[in-house]
């Protein structure tokens, strides 16, 4: 514990103020507990802020709502990221929440039997924690070999990507071919610029999500997102680690969109370098002029001071549970239980699973602690 931090105790801290978190904030504000949800960032929302500019949401709106409030806009349109994080701010507005920005979590531990957990100016100590940091954690992932890349190429890492406008004149490698690098490339291509998409692409969305058909497919496939692809199931078994580790498929552009607009689909991995040019497996140099890193972020909980991550950097945990540390929770990870867990309309499910669960462990604890007193 810093001895210069402010020191403040409180039942429960969730750290994040996302959607699994002000979801979580709402579960708990709903059963009468106290609590607070620290943010590192200067106003809600802006962890939606910062992606490039043209993101729009791959779900629509009316499976984007959270626990207690509707999205704002017309059931089948698909908001823009200012838009959901306008969201976020209305929601935690609403529902008066108990969220301070700009609080930064630079450490989570356990002393004499509480939960601490330290911003730089302010140490809580607390019965419960709720992570909600993130899906895919917020360390964006780029390769080593990318240091050997000629200076005069161009490095993006998907995180910090805003427009083409950014891009050098020449090609345009986007390496990683999920839904990101997918977008990228496709923007890329239609900009003008020579754009080579690298990776193995795992799927597509067999539909265009904005077409009228859409409409009728859409109920089907969120019934299947929640209660089919989940932990429950053979085939959600299966898809998690296969999410948790590549991403997921194409959603709104796809293969026939690509190479419509001129993008050359190359399913080898960019592997290393040659001359200062990327290398693709298989010994191909691409000279181009830009490279963007769709290449996802590494799990990064180096901050939490307790050994709850296995050998894969994930939590080890049961729908947000950890067994090891009773009291701690996490939510909004990628296929938490299902793989509407990674989609804003699946948040409170997981959340209200985790807060029942916490308020139990509390109701729990408060029992003991009088029988012992009585003892």
């Amino acid at each position: 514990m810093n001895p210069t931090d402010r020191l403040e105790h409180i039942e429960t801290v969730v750290i994040g103020a996302g959607q699994a978190g002000l979801s979580t904030g709402y579960h708990l504000a709903r059963r009468g507990r106290p609590f607070v949800v620290l943010d590192g960032n200067a106003r809600i929302g802006d962890n939606w802020r910062c992606h490039w500019d043209s993101l729009r949401l791959y779900s629509p709106a009316k499976v984007a709502s959270l626990p207690g409030m509707r999205f704002p806009a017309p059931p089948m349109s698909f908001p823009a990221k200012d838009e959901m994080a306008d969201f976020l701010e209305a929601y935690a507005e609403r529902f008066d929440l108990p969220v301070r920005t700009g609080e930064r979590v630079a450490r989570l531990g356990r002393e004499d039997g509480s939960y601490v957990v330290e911003t730089g100016t302010t140490t809580y100590v607390c019965e419960h924690v709720v992570v909600a940091s993130g899906s895919f954690g917020r360390t964006p992932y780029v390769p080593a070999f990318a240091d050997g890349l000629d200076p005069r190429i161009a490095q993006l890492h998907s995180s910090a990507y805003k427009n083409p406008g950014q891009l050098r004149p020449g090609g345009v490698l986007v390496v990683g071919a999920s839904h990101s690098g997918g977008d990228i490339a496709y923007e890329a291509a239609t900009a003008g610029r020579p754009t080579v998409l690298s990776g193995r692409i795992r799927g597509e969305i067999p539909f265009d999500i904005e077409g009228r058909p859409a409409h009728a497919v859409f109920p089907v496939l969120w019934f299947l997102a929640q209660h089919v692809l989940n932990l429950r199931t053979p085939v959600g078994r299966k898809m998690r680690p296969e999410v948790r580790a590549h991403g997921g498929p194409l959603i709104r552009v796809r293969r026939a969109d690509l190479t419509g607009a001129g993008v050359e689909l190359v399913p080898e991995r960019t592997v290393g370098v040659r001359d200062g040019m990327p290398v693709l497996d298989g010994g191909r140099v691409l000279d181009v002029a830009n490279v963007v890193w769709c290449t996802g972020f590494r799990q990064d909980f180096s901050w939490i001071d307790l050994p709850v991550t296995g050998e894969d950097g994930w939590p080890l945990e049961r729908r947000g549970v950890v067994d090891s540390a009773p009291g701690l929770y996490f939510v909004g990870l990628a296929f938490q239980y299902a793989f509407a867990s990674m989609l804003i309309g699946g948040a409170g499910r997981d959340a209200e699973h985790v807060v029942n669960h916490l308020v139990r462990h509390r109701s729990g604890t408060a029992a003991k602690e009088r029988t012992a007193a009585h003892a």
